[in-house]
Order: structure tokens, then C-alpha cells, then sequence
């Protein structure tokens, strides 16, 4: 009994340390990503995001972003270890062990005498006789007759100054830690305790594996359903024109899953008559149209006229209840349309490319959701060729004031961004009739703005030249630079209800043929992770080429400095396709700002693969010819490697230069032929 009462006395101690075992390092990860969060929010500082609420909380917003479920657990579980400590902390004290000597208030060595006395003593004190109270009772039965009875006889003395208990030499015992409640069960302890270690250790373990077997199956890493993704795939078409891919966005699974509730009719109604200009219906037919449209499944209909409400902006229109489903779509759209674009960019042909067409569609969608800017905004218009919708991201600007601005002959956004500031605040107040403060939120927004630099290389690794088939490592640094000075800000974006960091897609893509060659997402958010990515690239890099210690290091201190600066390494290898000259364009598109996307040029000339694989070695008396080939291929083989310069095309000089060499050469060649020939003719003749 005495064992069972101080394995039960364990039990606390047990579920302190099966609870602190998870719980102290997943405290310490969630206050870690509390303050790196916190250390991250850069935001633009205009009234209209200050007015939205999204970084400036009351404390009643605080309090009910902290009381989530998690955080209530996680809150409710520290309760729980803090009782356990302080519980265990006074049972500790209130175990005491069994000491003859301590009890009777001896030394050890006393005499037998001196026993007694302490005995009389005692139960003068605690004998039932002397004191009727219960606790003194249990006390002098359970400790003082105990220690007296172990003191006075020979043996139990003996055992207890040589082996510490009055028995003797004890046994190696185990228990398991276990409350008394369960061993007090008279005939059922051991069905008891089998109940409890099959509970605990095998049937809870499994329900949490199932549970989250069940759940993790459906979703991917980004959390987004592997349904949705199956969706995407199929539903991706080269030719997917950017205003076509709202109807595959639509089809996510998660969408599906919003409810769709009778109640939410009437306000439907009305909302599809304010945005019904922007759903791309045909006028001519507009019954059918709209008949049509309500055809499709509920889910579908509700998603895409709430996002539509986010695109012109009516969400103040809608019911209580749709406007829950309203942040629900929208919580969702970023990392949807991040798969989306995925989607899009993922290896369909036999080279191994993706689709350029439908990339640039998602692309142009995030930021129209983020910016709330109608999809019709980006349409050339008399204004400008690219559309007004740069400038309704802007704080206070519609398009009223835009053609007040386009008679001064600012029709771009670009011509706005380079005007002196003296220059563009007359234009606003002046001729757009803004006041002082929306002038100075314009500037502020203006100077949060990103401007991008793109240096891009492609080149086979320790050779010279491209020839088709080799392995291209293509190296690219994308620089950003605002005004403020800052890299990695939040973007301006007071419609939009959820923080939503910049990304930027760096893609590589022939746009005659529709194929993306590479593409990658770029963030200038972590800045110790970018460091990491490129010393470690850079690192790898010089060590294929063969650069000693010190080189090595230079380019990675190099590359850290870059990534200090405001700059991002892109780095991936792709395979070179058959000889020829390739027009590629390198688009880095950023998905939060509409007017602040990058294309750079790039000429990539691929040469022909020789016989024995060579690339162009030079002897003393010229290039060297393969066993077998005939003269002419040597010729052409010779022109071609004295005309190439780098991988990349020449100018339209050299090209005409080495278009010149080629017609004389094939002239001589001619000629040479009609001398020949001429000679046979003159030898028949004969």
C-alpha cells in the first residue's frame, strides 16, 4: 500500500512532464513568429490605410485577434502546468521519510533509556489516553509507535542504521505513476490500469493520427486542396486570356465550400446589377447572358460577384452575413492564386515550358484584387495604352481625375512618377482640384512604390558559348529601390483586409511562341534568408568552376553585399534547345502593385553541337575537321565559330557583316563551280 500511495504521489510530476515536453518549444515558436511579425510590419502611412484598421488596433481588436483557438489552448495548458508546479511543489514538502530517529526527536546512537523517555514524552502528547483529538491519534499509531517499535528491538535498529529501513535490505521496486483513485477499485485495478495505458497510449494517439491523416490528405503544403489543384491543372489553357481567368479561379474547391444560403439572394441580386459591366456578358444578348450565368453552380455565382465587390469596391453594399463570406474569399485569394499562377507555369510542352499567356493573366488579377481596381481598368483607353488602373491604386485619384490630369498631357503613370514634386503637387491641386493632405498621401504612396532593375546572364559553366543540348545556368539579380529607402515593405493596399506581403515572379519566356523557359518567386520581406540562398548558391557555383578559397569567398562577401542593398539572387539551370537565335524577355511581375512590373531583353544564341561534341578548339593551322567531313561543312563550321562572339545575339551590324561575309563566300563558291565546269565543257571539246 505504501508503494502504490507514493507511485500515485508521482502521478502529478508524470503529467507535468508529458505536458512540458511539446508545450514549452511550440511557446516558444509562436512567441518567435509573434515578434518577427511584429519586427516586419512596414506599412504605407497614408490616411486611407490608417482609416482601414489593418495595423492600428483597439484593444478589443487585439484581444479578439489573440483569442483564438490555439492561443485559448495554448493560454488554458500553461493554467494547467502552473497548478501541477505549485501542487507538486507543496506535496514535496508534505512527503516526509519514515526516520525513527527524526520522529522521536533523537540523534542517531542514543541509548535504550533515553528511548523511552522520548516515548513517555510523546505519548503525553499524542496518546489517545492524553489527547482526544483524531489527528494526534494517527499520528501517535501510524509514526511514534512505529519509531518506537523499530528503535527497541535489536534487529529493526540495526537494519535501519545499516541499510536505512527497518526490514532490512530492500529490493529494486517500479510503479507506475498512476492516481490512487484507480488502484482503490476493490478486483478491478488491473482491468482498471489496462483501460487506462490502451486509452491513453494507443487509442488517443491513433484518433489524433486519423484526425490529422483525414485533414493533411486533402491539402498541400501551401494548405490549398489537392482538388482545387487537379481543377487548375485541367482547366489551364495556353491561350487563357487574362480576363478568362477569373472563371478558372473561381473553381477552387474552397469556394465550393462556402455556404450558400437562401438569405443571400436578394443582396446577390442587387450586387450583380452594380457590377454586372464587369463580367465580361455580352450586350446584344444580355438575357441569355445573364440567365446563363445564374446557372452555374451557387457557389461559383456568390464567389465571383463577392470578388467582383472587391474589384469595384461596392463591398459596403453587402448584408452582415455575406460580408463574413466576403473576408472568407478574399483570405483565400492570394495563396490560390499563387498555385494558380503554378499552374500556369508548370512543364507542359516536350521542352519542358510553361504557359507565358495565362501567367501574366493570374499575375494582373492579384493585384487588381489586392488594389481593388476593376479588371476593365487595365483596357487601353484615350487616356493612356496601358489603361488607368496604376492610377486608381493611388490614394484619392478616380477616373474623373485622371482626364483632368491627361490634359496636361500626363497620360501614363510613368509621366506622373517623373514630374518633379513641385511639378506634381501644382498638377493635383491646381488642375485635379486635390487638396494640400491628399496631395501629401499621394506622395506617400508614391514614395512606397517599388522600382525594379533586372540583370540577368545565361552561360554554360566553365565552357565558352551555348551549343544546343548543354546544361544553362541562368544567374539573375533583381534590384528594388523606393524612394523612402525602404526593401521590404508591406504594400499600400486599404481595400484589401488582410496583410498582404509583396512577391515578385521573375519568369524567363519567349513571347512569340507562349513558353516560359524558368520562373521563380522572389521576396524582399527576409533579408537573412536571402543572404543564406545566395552565399550558398554563390558558393556552389565557384566551387563547379573550380575558383580557389579566396575567390570564393570575395564573391560571397560580393553577394552579401548585394543582398544588403536591395537586391534578390535568382539562380536555376534549364536545358539549351536546338541551334538558333531566341528573343527571350525576362519578366519580374510583382503581385501587390499594378505599373511596377520589369521586362528586360535577352538575345540567347545557341550554336550547333559538332560531331565529336568540340567546341570550336583552335590549332595553329585552323579549326579542327572530323574524319569524314567534307570540305564545305569544314567552311561553314569555320565562318560560324570566327563570326560567334558570346551566347548572346549580336547587333544588327555584326549581323549584316556576318549576312555580307556569308553571300561572298557562297559567290566565290559559285564562281569556282562555273570555272569548273566550264573547263570540263572545254575538255569534251576536245
Amino acid at each position: 500500500m505504501a508503494a502504490s500511495e507514493e507511485n500515485s504521489a508521482l502521478f502529478p510530476i508524470f503529467i507535468l512532464t508529458i505536458m512540458a515536453i511539446p508545450l514549452v518549444p511550440y511557446t516558444m515558436v509562436k512567441l518567435s513568429r509573434a515578434v518577427s511579425k511584429k519586427q516586419r510590419t512596414i506599412h504605407c502611412q497614408c490616411l486611407e490605410c490608417d482609416r482601414s484598421g489593418k495595423y492600428k488596433r483597439s484593444l478589443f481588436q487585439k484581444i479578439s485577434n489573440f483569442s483564438t483557438w490555439s492561443n485559448l489552448t495554448l493560454l488554458l495548458l500553461w493554467v494547467v502546468m502552473i497548478f501541477l508546479i505549485y501542487y507538486t511543489k507543496n506535496m514535496s514538502r508534505e512527503t516526509q521519510v519514515f526516520d525513527p530517529f527524526s520522529i522521536l526527536g533523537l540523534e542517531p546512537g542514543v541509548t535504550d533509556s533515553e528511548i523511552k523517555k522520548a516515548y513517555r514524552r510523546l505519548s503525553i502528547q499524542y496518546h489517545p489516553d492524553k489527547n482526544p483529538d483524531p489527528e494526534a491519534n494517527k499520528y501517535f499509531v501510524e509514526f511514534i509507535s512505529k519509531a518506537y517499535q523499530a528503535l527497541t528491538d535489536p534487529v529493526s535498529r540495526e537494519n535501519f542504521e545499516k541499510y536505512g529501513h527497518p526490514d532490512g535490505r530492500q529490493g529494486f521496486q517500479m510503479g507506475i505513476a498512476l492516481p490512487q483513485f484507480l488502484l482503490d477499485i476493490d478486483g478491478a485495478s488491473g482491468g482498471i490500469l489496462l483501460l487506462w495505458i490502451v486509452g491513453v497510449c494507443i487509442l488517443l494517439p491513433l484518433v489524433i493520427a486519423v484526425i490529422y491523416l483525414s485533414k493533411s490528405s486533402k491539402y498541400t503544403g501551401n494548405y490549398v486542396m489537392h482538388q482545387t489543384l487537379s481543377a487548375y491543372y485541367y482547366l489551364m489553357k495556353p491561350s487563357l486570356a487574362p480576363s478568362k481567368v477569373m472563371e478558372v479561379f473561381t473553381k477552387a474547391a474552397e469556394y465550393m465550400e462556402i455556404p450558400v444560403r437562401r438569405t443571400d439572394d436578394e443582396p446577390l441580386q442587387k450586387l450583380f446589377m452594380s457590377v454586372r459591366s464587369e463580367l465580361n456578358l455580352d450586350l446584344k444578348n444580355m438575357k441569355q447572358e445573364q440567365a446563363k450565368f445564374w446557372k452555374q453552380h451557387p457557389a461559383i455565382v456568390k464567389t465571383e460577384l463577392l470578388i467582383q465587390a472587391q474589384l469595384t469596391r461596392e463591398s459596403g453594399v453587402l448584408s452582415p452575413a455575406l460580408q463574413g463570406d466576403f473576408r472568407r474569399v478574399l483570405e483565400l485569394a492570394p495563396r490560390l492564386l499563387e498555385e494558380l499562377l503554378k499552374m500556369a507555369v508548370i512543364p507542359r510542352t516536350s521542352q519542358g515550358h510553361g504557359w507565358l499567356r495565362p501567367a501574366v493573366g493570374v499575375v494582373e488579377l492579384s493585384q487588381c484584387i489586392v488594389q481593388a481596381v476593376p479588371l476593365s481598368a487595365r483596357k487601353s483607353s484615350g487616356v493612356s495604352s496601358e489603361g488607368i488602373s496604376p492610377f486608381l491604386q493611388l490614394p484619392h485619384f478616380s477616373d474623373a481625375v485622371v482626364k483632368k490630369i491627361a490634359r496636361k498631357k500626363v497620360k501614363s503613370f510613368q509621366d506622373l512618377q517623373e514630374m518633379r514634386l513641385e511639378d506634381r503637387s501644382e498638377l493635383l491641386t491646381q488642375v485635379a482640384g486635390l487638396s494640400a493632405t491628399d496631395v501629401e498621401d499621394i506622395e506617400k504612396v508614391l514614395e512606397m512604390m517599388p522600382s525594379l532593375t533586372v540583370d540577368i546572364t545565361c552561360e554554360t559553366e566553365g565552357e565558352e558559348g551555348i551549343q544546343e543540348g548543354d546544361i544553362v545556368t541562368l544567374q539573375a539579380w533583381v534590384t528594388l529601390k523606393r524612394p523612402n529607402g525602404l526593401i521590404g515593405a508591406l504594400p499600400h493596399a486599404p481595400y484589401f483586409p488582410f496583410h498582404k506581403e509583396e512577391n515578385y515572379w521573375v519568369l524567363l519566356a519567349d513571347s512569340v511562341s507562349n513558353n516560359v523557359w524558368f520562373s521563380q518567386k522572389v521576396s524582399f520581406m527576409d533579408e537573412g534568408g536571402a543572404i543564406t540562398a545566395a552565399s550558398k548558391a554563390i558558393s556552389e557555383s565557384m566551387e563547379g568552376s573550380g575558383a580557389g578559397v579566396k575567390e570564393t569567398n570575395d564573391a560571397v562577401r560580393e553577394a552579401i553585399e548585394k543582398v544588403k542593398g536591395g537586391s534578390r539572387l535568382v539562380m536555376g539551370k534549364l536545358q539549351a534547345p536546338a541551334e538558333g537565335t531566341y528573343n527571350l524577355t525576362c519578366f519580374c511581375l510583382c503581385d501587390t502593385w499594378i505599373g511596377c512590373d520589369k521586362k528586360t531583353s535577352l538575345k540567347v544564341k545557341v550554336l550547333k553541337r559538332t560531331r565529336a561534341g568540340t567546341r570550336g578548339l583552335v590549332s595553329e593551322e585552323g579549326a579542327i575537321a572530323e574524319d569524314g567531313m567534307e570540305e564545305e561543312d569544314e567552311i561553314e563550321e569555320e565562318d560560324y565559330d570566327d563570326d560567334y562572339e558570346s551566347e548572346y545575339s549580336e547587333d544588327e551590324d555584326d549581323k549584316k557583316d556576318m549576312d555580307e561575309k556569308r553571300g561572298s563566300k557562297k559567290a566565290n563558291g559559285s564562281v569556282k563551280k562555273k570555272e569548273s565546269s566550264s573547263e570540263e565543257s572545254g575538255s569534251e571539246e576536245e
